[in-house]
């Protein structure tokens, strides 16, 4: 990532009048398919944007508001801004022109106060081919959104032998979301972007597989966004990386979430609920022909073998995890974090040590640590995958493909976890009817 601080000159040109909103900051974070601007607020303010043509600018009016004090140019690197200037607009309001290298479109919002930061106002700048229509054709602060960023994955490589098997690795907060800060000021965003990085290299050079980076340098990505992006490159197993906090500093060691029923059924309701995501594909299925009882019965069985394939994949993950150090938990936890809640991605979140812990801390650091967790984690994904390979990927094509019937697996289950029809798996396994039992060996047919 590219960041770029506007810094305020010390040296006050003139001081906002009485009454009047005092922006003591402006921060740049520019991302691969946006770029954040955000002014820092002594209270919220009311504004508006829009843009203009030939040459390409972006205007942000902020009412009753003055500089504090001078604001930088910006460098030769950042994406889509060429220059910032700014001036005083009837007299009583702070104008601030965005002279744009391309055209884009923008949407802005105010944030509350959130420690270590006070009220702030956020515009992103939106790539056209991205977001849809430039800023110069439309006026106002509430523009859509674009889609996720990056191409989309090819689902078999050159050969037709299998394609790779694809990991989602997801670097927690990032940009002005710092995440939590220990004792001597490490930031848990730049900590999990150091082991994603290390894991991500660790997974390239993994035969069969293939990594994609949710984020790859200090810039923010919404929650929902990094599921997107995984759904996006037909990810088959997400794995996000934080660094756990608490009051108490002597709390210490990993864990492992996987989704819990709560937030998997308050995510049902919400995708059978939104118009949007009538026509989206929910396990290669899709739901925008079906009525709500069928959709609702799709749903809920996609997301029982997504669950199920979670907690084997977090179950070997934090086995070996515990090998590495203390883990803070005897088992695999459950939670409603919402970057775990793709309804067709299997999905893990590592909670790698406590940043509040000063020793652990101070391990987080260390690249040598760094590689070790990484390590452990490859460990417990690659493990995960060879006893469960997706179809279709080298891994499976190499396996003679077997299913060792486990508690609460049914025929009908099987059968679309492997994408292969009930009528075919008792063929090959001599089947006279559905039933099932625990520990049986099945054969799978290619699908």
């Amino acid at each position: 990532m590219t960041r770029l601080l506007i810094a305020l000159a010390l040296a006050l040109l003139a001081l906002p009048a009485a009454g009047e909103t005092r922006v003591t900051g402006v921060r740049v974070w520019s991302a691969p398919d946006n770029t954040r601007l955000v002014f820092e607020l002594s209270e919220p303010v009311e504004h508006s944007i829009f843009g203009l043509s030939s040459p390409d600018r972006l205007i942000i009016d902020l009412k009753n508001a003055g500089l504090a004090g001078k604001v930088d140019s910006l460098g030769p690197t950042e994406k889509r801004l060429l220059k910032l200037r700014h001036g005083v607009q009837n007299q009583k309001d702070l104008r601030v022109v965005l002279d744009l290298r391309q055209s884009v479109r923008a949407k802005s919002f105010l944030l509350k106060p959130s420690a270590p930061y006070g009220h702030r106002l956020v515009v992103e700048l939106l790539d056209r081919d991205e977001a849809g229509p430039s800023a110069t054709a439309a006026r106002g602060s509430n523009a859509a959104k674009g889609p996720a960023p990056g191409p989309a994955a090819k689902a078999v490589k050159a050969g037709a032998v299998g394609r790779d098997i694809v990991v989602a690795i997801d670097a927690g907060h990032g940009g002005e979301d710092p995440g939590a800060v220990g004792a001597n000021g490490s930031r848990e965003k730049d900590i999990t972007l150091a082991i994603a990085r290390r894991l991500e290299r660790l997974v390239r050079a993994e035969p069969g597989m293939r990594p994609v980076l949710t984020r790859t340098g200090d810039y923010f990505v919404g929650l929902r966004k990094r599921t997107q992006l995984a759904r996006k490159h037909k990810a088959d197993f997400f794995v996000s990386i934080h660094a756990d906090a608490f009051k108490d500093q002597r709390a210490r060691g990993s864990s492992v979430f996987i989704l819990s029923d709560r937030g998997a059924s308050s995510e049902a309701a919400r995708w059978l609920a939104e118009a949007e995501n009538a026509a989206d594909l929910v396990g290669g299925v899709s739901l925008d022909d079906k009525d709500d009882v069928l959709a609702s019965v799709l749903l809920d069985l996609s997301q029982t073998g997504t669950r199920k394939a979670s907690l084997d994949g977090a179950q070997s993950v934090f086995d070996q995890l515990g090998k590495l150090g203390e883990v803070h938990a005897g088992e695999v936890q459950q939670a409603g974090f919402v970057v775990l809640k793709a309804p067709d991605v299997p999905s893990l979140l590592v909670e790698t040590a406590f940043i509040s812990n000063p020793d652990e801390e101070r391990r987080l650091r260390n690249p040598a640590h760094q590689q070790l967790i990484a390590e452990a984690i490859l460990r417990g994904v690659r493990a995960y995958f060879h006893k469960s390979p997706p179809p279709g990927t080298q891994l499976a094509m190499q396996q003679d493909r077997k299913h060792t019937i486990a508690a609460g697996e049914s025929l009908a289950l099987i059968a679309q976890r492997y994408a292969v029809s009930v009528d075919s798996l008792r063929e090959v396994n001599g089947l006279g009817t559905d039933r099932v039992r625990v520990g049986q060996v099945l054969r799978i047919p290619e699908s």
